[in-house]
């Protein structure tokens, strides 16, 4: 549906990464990630044979099944950044693009050096959405109204890893309408992990409940994060 070709007026053009979790259980979030960024005229493609960024393997410690995952989604997206058909892939998921950013050049260190290399050029063009929005195109306000409190959840890959927090903040902060509001504590890890909360059940679980006490105490009806697990 959104596969087209590259244009040719000069205009920013993105492959969208839209990672397993929207893909599968969240898809409104992928269109929403393809309309916002038409809106700030950037071209969209969508490479419809992506599969898997590989981090639920590589966290679970099966790096054969990751390894494979990774050369997989570098077989789609690589040929796309080095035959500059588009100028950065964008993904709606900080854990996701940390795991390219980051992990694959973990995983592939005693790999062939051809492979570790388009890792490399992937891993440089690779953004999260609100990263791309504000540092890449310079969106510095968003078009919109929200009648409800709104507050923001940073998720740990896209603050840990990738150091993203203002940028999110910022579009948010834009908004009109009733405005953000202060999380307590707001770093705290909601206690998900992906992996962890199936080996770690209790932990996950406390963490996810003192979470749940600051999102209560905060006042908000809505809490925004840029992340969906």
């Amino acid at each position: 549906m959104f596969n087209r070709p590259a244009p040719t007026d000069g205009k920013p053009t993105v492959a969208l990464f839209v990672t397993c979790m929207v893909d599968v259980m969240y898809p409104e979030i992928g269109e929403a990630a393809v309309h916002l960024l038409r809106d700030h005229g950037v071209e969209v493609i969508f490479p419809e044979a992506q599969t898997c960024c590989g981090q639920p393997a590589f966290n679970s410690g099966r790096r054969t099944e990751a390894q494979k995952l990774v050369r997989g989604f570098l077989d789609i997206f690589g040929p796309l950044v080095e035959d500059d058909e588009v100028d950065a892939i964008v993904v709606p998921s900080g854990s996701c693009a940390a795991m390219v950013r980051h992990s694959y050049a973990v995983l592939l260190e005693n790999g062939n050096q051809k492979v570790k290399d388009r890792a490399n050029r992937v891993a440089e063009r690779t953004y999260e959405l609100t990263e791309y929005l504000v540092d890449v195109l310079g969106v510095e306000s968003t078009v919109g109204r929200l009648d409800r409190r709104i507050t923001y959840h940073p998720c740990c890959h896209l603050l840990r890893e990738l150091g993203v927090d203002h940028q999110p903040r910022l579009l948010l902060e834009g908004l009109q309408g009733e405005g953000m509001v202060q999380l307590e504590n707001a770093e705290d890890c909601c206690g998900f992990g992906g992996i962890f909360a199936l080996w770690n059940a209790g932990i996950s679980t406390e963490m996810g409940r003192r979470k749940a006490r600051a999102l209560d105490a905060s006042g908000a009806e809505l809490v925004a994060m840029a992340d969906v697990g």
